[in-house]
């Protein structure tokens, strides 16, 4: 199936009951990038690894995720200072999804949300992405400052939802929001739950009670969907 094709299918099977829904499979994967800089929150960006990871191994490859820099591969330095290793760079042509994590996003002179969110360069290169972006927690606020939350149902961390309103979007008090090629999660914990979305999402409810048995964990929180 086309990728566009795809994604738009699977936004109207998640918004109209009953509506046929599109399905990731081993010979049509779902592309994940998860994009990595320094001050990048960890639990922001292991949360949708760990779930989409475990997703790919149990689907038998219907997901793919990587991990990316937002410029040249290299080492990346998180907000408690873990060291990661990114071997590649963001290339939008490879991917479906693009996973925006938070971090830093009160730290206005240090590395993190802030610091992208003043590279006016990458933002147009985020607006212009031909992908389907998904916000954690603060990173949600790198997409608004990119113009892709104005006028849209989104949410982010509670600390910054007065600043996501201000900047266009209806915010929604709901641990996952996805307004059919948007989707974003309130909270630091919330890639849990957006990530598990996502396998419902793209590969059904099936899949996604799957791994949360094996990860042995309850969703919580309500899925708001336009």
């Amino acid at each position: 199936m086309e990728r566009r094709t795809f994604l738009r299918a699977s936004a109207l099977s998640a918004g109209i009951a009953g509506a046929a829904s599109a399905t990731a499979s081993a010979a049509n994967p779902l592309r994940v990038q998860v994009l990595m800089f320094d001050g990048v929150e960890e639990q922001d960006f292991v949360a949708p690894v760990e779930v989409l990871g475990l997703a790919a191994k149990m689907s038998g490859g219907a997901v793919r995720t990587t991990q990316v820099t937002t410029g040249k591969p290299g080492m990346v330095t998180c907000t408690y200072g873990t060291k990661v290793d990114v071997a590649h760079g963001w290339s939008p042509d490879d991917a479906d999804l693009l996973v925006v994590p938070g971090g830093g996003y009160l730290d206005k002179t240090g590395p993190g949300v802030r610091k992208l969110i003043s590279d006016q360069s990458f933002l147009r290169r985020l607006a212009a992405a031909d992908v389907l972006p998904v916000g954690i927690c603060t990173g949600t606020m790198l997409l608004s400052a990119a113009g892709l939350t104005r006028g849209r149902n989104a949410t982010t961390h509670t600390g910054a939802k007065a600043d996501l309103a201000a900047q266009g979007a209806t915010v929604i008090n709901a641990r996952v929001v996805d307004d059919g090629d948007l989707i974003t999660g309130g909270g630091i914990t919330s890639g849990l739950e957006v990530a598990l979305w996502l396998l419902e999402r793209f590969l059904g409810a099936q899949t996604a009670h799957r791994v949360e048995t094996v990860l042995e964990y309850e969703r919580r929180g309500t899925v708001w969907r336009r």
